[in-house]
Parts: C-alpha cells; structure tokens; sequence
C-alpha cells in the first residue's frame, strides 16, 4: 500500500537531515580543531597532493605536484636557488630542496619520496569513491597515494617547512628529493637526477620513506623495520620455436607444449636459501614476537646453516618464501599466430626478484638448467643492474632505537630487506648507502597500496608527521 507523506511530515524529515549534516559537520570540525597547527598543515598538505593526479596517464602530471610544494618552500623562506623543478619530460619534473646547515665537512643527508602514483579508476573502488578526491571516514584517510607515498611526502615537506619557520638550523645540509617516475619504472626520476644533476642529490646517504616496514596488527605496534637492502628486478624471455603447420595436421614438435612443460618445470622449482646479514637479522631479532613454534622455526633459519625443516614450513608463507631466495615466477604469456595452424613462437615473460647476493648470470644459468630444453631459449628481457645491500649504519639505529622507546614502548628496530623495489636501488647503485624508514605504521593485515580503496590510519598519519619530526631532529644534530 502507497501512503502520500502530509507536506508538515515533509517538513520534519527535511529539518531531520539538516539537523543530523549539521551534527555531522560541526563533529568533523570539531576533530579538526584539536589538530595543532603543525598537523593542520600537515593535513592540507596532504589533501592537497591527493587530490593532484599524478599516475602515468594522460590525466595525470607530476609537474603539477612538483610546483605546488616548490610554492610552499618558497613561501616558508626557502631561496629561490635552494629550489630545483625539473626534468627530461614536462608532465614529470622532479622537486628537489636543499635545507641548509651549519657547513662543515659532512656530506647532506638525503630525504627520498616519490609524487607519481599507480592508476585508480573510480568504477573500481567501493560506491564509487573517487580515488583522487581526499576522504576522511571512519578513521582513515583514503585516497590514491594515501600509503604509496603521498603521506611519506606530506612527512618531509611539513617538517621541513616546518624547521625552518622554526628557525632551525641543523649540522648539515638536508636534501629532499620528491621524484617523478619510480612506479612506472621509466628513468625520468632518481636515475635522470643521479645522470645530470648528481650535485643536487649527493649525500653520505639517504633516507627512503617509501621502503622498510612500521607494522602494526590488530592496533598493536610490533616493530619499526629500517629496509637496508630489496630485492633487485630482472625479466628473463623464455621463447620456443617450431615450424607450424595446418592444425588439421598436429605434430609432437609444438611451441606451445615444449614451452608449457618448461614453465610446469619451472613451477616445481625452489631456489636455493641465501641468507644475507639483513635477512638473517630479521629472523633472529623478530623471532620473539611470533607464537611459539614460528619463533622456533625463525630461530632456526637464522642459524650459520638454516635448518632444512623450518626452511620447508616457512616457505609456505608467500613472504617469507621470499626473504629466504631469489624467486621467478611466469607473469605473461602468449603463443600461436591463429586459431587452426600449429603456434610458430611461444614466450612467456618470467619475472625475478634476486636476493642482493645472487646475480643475473647465475639465475639465468639456473633458468636454462630448469628448463632443460635447448629449443627453449632464456634471455634477459629487462633489467637494470643488481645493487648491493646497505651496510647498516649503527648511528640511525640508535637514533631510531631511542625514538622506539620514547614513542613506542621500545618495540624493537629490525633491519629489513623489502621483497619489492623502490628508487632507493639506484641511489645504492650509485654508491649513495639507503635506508628505508616510512615513519607510518601500517596493518599487516591491511595493505592496500596499488590497489582498491587504499587509504592510512588518520591517527597513524599524524603519528608519522610527529615522528618525523624527531627523527630528521636527531639526524641534524639533536
């Protein structure tokens, strides 16, 4: 049965939802009203590089970014000669800020993030939110770049506007360097900068806010994880031939079977367990917050020789399968020319992440004896070198291992290696040592970057401007 709403019913339920925006507005004025004017500014900051489209797309443009927050060094004071925007491409320039110091002989040290971001269609994220518009709900942030490293930018930036206005004058210079292209894998940022402005970036060393881990799970903080070394990327071709034929005619000399049962070899195989003074750290000194028999088998493979059984039982965790070996894993496939004639070619694209110990020779001579198939050839596709890990550098993690205990109860500070790669690999490459320190705890069990709804933890975003702070402070002399 339909029932008509009287015009006065009409009314109150009109003064209803007006009364309840109302609430909801002065709620959300009333939280950002509690913010300091360091973390008010951080916040707009943020908002602000959100909602710039910086994805490797026609819509997007990383100058745009790279000159808003050149704006804000300028209006904080920063000298024009201080401020670099440039690079090979006009839609991605790159940002590069020199805060001065005292002098003296000690080289800068260099603060990393990068402004482009992944793709995010609005179709694809939950009622259609809009991934480059800056949403505050229920306690998160969401946004694309939100965790992938908008905030790790919003970090730098704020503090070191903040310093300044603060009249702070640390030991030695700090650089900041915001590149332009380290999620498309182009040379546009870092490698241009190391290539034609080397002077710009040079530092003892550098300091990655889009590497290492602050986990947390469930709400609980479990450890700041400084990344020393990553994983180098390498794509290897693997191709078979044959010569064809009508497919009224099939012959056993098929391209597509000889490179299907390579890659079925392939997916049957493990590579050797290689642990570095990184990895075998991390096992050692994180045993302790894991349940007893994790503990038992982390304290296992940290040995001089890991033992072979804990091995096989952590190996089936995708993630620590990866910190113990190099891996290769078939990413792309395609064969055949038509529908009814026998395939001429088969490729497949096998991706490598190789432990900073292992070597493009050595995993391709490995590859050709797992194929085990001279008709399959197994070359390198696409790589850019293999950079050593970073030594670790006992005076950041003391620093850092003193602002755990202020800040975070004295969770423990490990040494990391990331299973994925970041700009801080040609930075190494370059004789320039990293360490990657985000600053932002993030759950475990939540990791969205890439990805649908990404978003950060209001709190814990506020909680890594506020750690920043402390941390570049401890770096520059106090």
């Amino acid at each position: 049965m339909i029932r008509f709403l009287t015009k006065r019913t009409v009314t109150r339920l009109l003064l209803a939802i007006v009364a309840v925006c109302f609430i909801q507005s002065q709620s959300i004025t009333a939280q950002q009203g509690t913010l300091t004017p360091n973390q008010q500014m951080a916040r707009d900051i943020f908002k602000e590089l959100i909602e710039i489209n910086t994805t490797d797309s026609p819509a997007g443009n990383v100058t745009t970014a790279a000159d808003a927050v050149a704006a804000h060094f300028r209006a904080a004071g920063f000298a024009n000669d201080d401020i670099h925007v440039a690079g090979p491409q006009p839609n991605k320039h790159n940002l590069v800020v020199r805060f001065r110091g005292r002098g003296g002989s000690a080289k800068p040290i260099l603060l990393l993030a990068h402004l482009d971001v992944v793709q995010a269609l609005k179709q694809d994220w939950s009622n259609n939110l809009d991934p480059f518009k800056f949403n505050e709900i229920n306690g998160f942030f969401y946004g694309r770049g939100t965790s992938d490293i908008k905030e790790g930018d919003t970090e730098l930036i704020a503090n070191l506007i903040r310093l300044k206005k603060e009249g702070w004058t640390p030991s030695r210079d700090f650089i900041l360097a915001l590149t332009a292209d380290e999620e498309s894998g182009e040379s546009n940022g870092v490698q241009w900068l190391l290539k034609e402005h080397r002077d710009w970036i040079d530092a003892e060393y550098s300091i990655n806010t889009d590497a290492g881990d602050f986990e947390m799970q469930k709400g609980k903080r479990l450890l700041l994880g400084v990344e020393t070394s990553e994983k180098n990327y390498v794509d290897f071709a693997l191709e078979a031939k044959s010569s064809g034929g009508h497919s009224s005619r099939p012959v056993k000399d098929n391209a597509i079977y000889r490179l299907a049962a390579a890659l079925q070899r392939l997916s049957q195989f493990g590579f050797p367990v290689q642990l570095n003074e990184t990895t075998r750290s991390f096992f050692a000194q994180t045993a302790r917050l894991q349940d007893a028999k994790v503990a038992a088998d982390f304290t296992a493979v940290a040995q001089p020789t890991p033992d072979p059984a804990a091995v096989t039982r952590l190996s089936q965790s995708a993630y620590y399968n990866a910190l113990l070996r190099t891996t290769c894993v078939a990413t792309l496939l395609q064969g055949g020319h038509a529908p009814n004639a026998l395939p001429q070619t088969a490729r497949a694209n096998v991706n490598c992440r190789m432990l900073p110990t292992d070597s493009i020779a050595n995993v391709q001579a490995t590859l050709k004896k797992v194929v085990a198939d001279d008709q399959v050839s197994v070359v390198v596709a696409n790589e850019s070198g293999a950079a050593p890990p970073s030594a670790i550098n006992p005076a950041i993690m003391r620093q850092l291992e003193s602002l755990s205990s202020k800040l975070y109860g004295g969770i423990p500070v490990v040494p990391i290696m990331d299973t994925g790669a970041s700009d801080g690999k040609f930075l190494r490459l370059a004789g320039i040592p990293t360490y990657g320190v985000p600053g932002v705890f993030a759950d475990i069990d939540d990791v969205r970057a890439h990805g649908r709804d990404e978003r950060i933890g209001v709190k814990e975003f506020y909680d890594g401007v506020d750690f920043y702070y402390l941390f570049i402070k401890s770096l520059g002399g106090e």
